[in-house]
């Protein structure tokens, strides 16, 4: 059905449809940040009638960067993209997690099928670079990209918002979308410091590329050193590569800039780290994708300031701990857009600010219950994750042997079911945009 008819089909007069039609498709929205967050923002937010520009700050899509997991009501969102079997062609194959000794030796193991595919390593996972590409290219059509830039000011009145950009000559737009990362510059520029925003786990990790040296038979392998040190390494989607990371916990404070720096941070930390740290250290110098970052959850009060909203880690990322970021932006990038073409379907041509703040209103409202529940740590936080004792480490390997078994069973169970936490709707408003598209 075209969507001229379905509203007719509403009951909406022949004139009304026309005002409507008109209005919509001069609404401007423009979407910071060109990942997975926000690509999917844009696809959704064509598809709901809008005309979308996107403005990401590095030149090009980002290649590469680590496995990302798929799951839940995230899963069903790119199925309704489809792009699942696109994305399945390109997951990364992985016998589970084990914690291993010194030595390598397997000390604990979590099967990907222990819980049916929605355990610490899922069915479905796949590098981030990889998943942001076939998002890229399913929001091309029709959207607008402005690469190698970046937003520098936000002024907001009835009518919009103006934005100012580093390169390019400002612009008004009818709405902006800040899904631009942990450190977004929307949620700096429309809701203040990222101090007030951002709560710290005091993890540092770091990710690369690393070269396919070790034998890892499919397996993600991690290992724990004492005083919150983490050393893994799992299989990357080409034979040639493996994904590695180095983590400890830590309250230091870095130069973003300086990849050098960083490393030699590493590099005192865990100098007396055996297994494979040295390797990894002496490989970081060298790889093409090396990136460090603080561990941290992004909490508001709210996600919206009159026509600018938040989504993904820029309004509540959860920390890579809980795997549900991916699941957190996909979801929130399909209600935001399904919820703002409901409400602009029914506004009058003249009401766009009340139909946009009712629309951000409505995605909060829905979204906010299950980013609560993804929010919420595994057992033990960072210390299950990055212990300091040798006693919590063999603890560690005890509690992972035996949460696969009744009743420690059930508790995991539920905790892995939080990505279906979510009553996902079926919009309709976005099928017929698709279709009269």
């Amino acid at each position: 059905m075209h969507f001229d008819r379905f509203l007719l089909k509403c009951g909406l007069s022949k004139l009304r449809v026309q005002r409507t039609l008109n209005f919509m498709a001069t609404l401007q929205a423009l979407v910071s940040g060109a990942g997975i967050a926000g690509a999917a923002a844009a696809y959704w937010l064509r598809k709901a009638g809008l005309n979308v520009t996107v403005v990401e700050r590095a030149a090009s899509p980002r290649p590469g960067g680590q496995t990302v997991d798929l799951r839940g009501a995230g899963r069903t969102v790119v199925e309704r993209m489809g792009l699942l079997d696109q994305i399945r062609s390109m997951t990364v194959t992985q016998r589970g997690i084990a914690w291993v000794d010194e030595s390598g030796r397997h000390r604990a193991e979590m099967p990907v099928e222990a819980f049916g595919g929605r355990g610490i390593v899922s069915a479905d996972e796949i590098l981030r670079g990889d998943l942001g590409a076939i998002l890229y290219e399913a929001a091309r059509t029709g959207v607008r990209y402005l690469f190698d830039d970046t937003i520098t000011a936000l002024e907001q009145d009835q009518d919009g918002v103006i934005v100012r950009f580093e390169k390019s000559t400002p612009r008004h737009f009818d709405l902006v979308v800040g899904a631009d990362g942990l450190h977004s510059v929307v949620r700096r520029l429309a809701f203040g410091s990222e101090t007030e925003a951002l709560r710290p786990l005091g993890v540092l990790n770091s990710w690369f590329t690393i070269p396919a040296e070790i034998d890892l038979e499919d397996w993600y392998l991690m290992f724990n050193a004492p005083e919150g040190r983490v050393v893994s390494i799992r299989p990357g989607r080409l034979p040639t590569e493996q994904k590695a990371a180095l983590s400890v916990r830590s309250e230091e404070s870095f130069d973003r800039t300086d990849i050098d720096a960083q490393i030699d941070l590493l590099e005192r930390r865990f100098a007396d780290v055996g297994w494979e740290a040295p390797r990894l250290l002496q490989a970081a110098r060298s790889a093409p994708d090396f990136y460090l970052e603080s561990m941290g959850q992004v909490r508001l009060d709210r996600w919206s300031r009159a026509r600018v909203v938040l989504l993904g880690d820029a309004g509540y990322c959860p920390t890579p701990l809980t795997g549900l970021g991916t699941s957190l932006a996909l979801v929130g990038a399909y209600v935001l857009a399904g919820e703002l073409a409901i409400s602009l379907r029914d506004a009058s041509p003249q009401g766009d600010d009340a139909a946009i703040r009712v629309a951000f209103a409505r995605y909060e409202s829905r979204m906010r219950p299950y980013v609560e529940q993804g929010q919420e740590l595994p057992p033990g936080g960072a210390s299950g994750y990055a212990p300091m004792s040798r006693l919590r480490i063999v603890t560690g390997w005890a509690s992972m042997r035996w949460s696969q078994r009744w009743p420690m069973r059930l508790l995991m169970e539920r905790i892995f079911s939080k990505a279906d936490a979510i009553d996902l709707p079926d919009y309709e408003a976005l099928k017929v945009a698709h279709s009269g598209a």
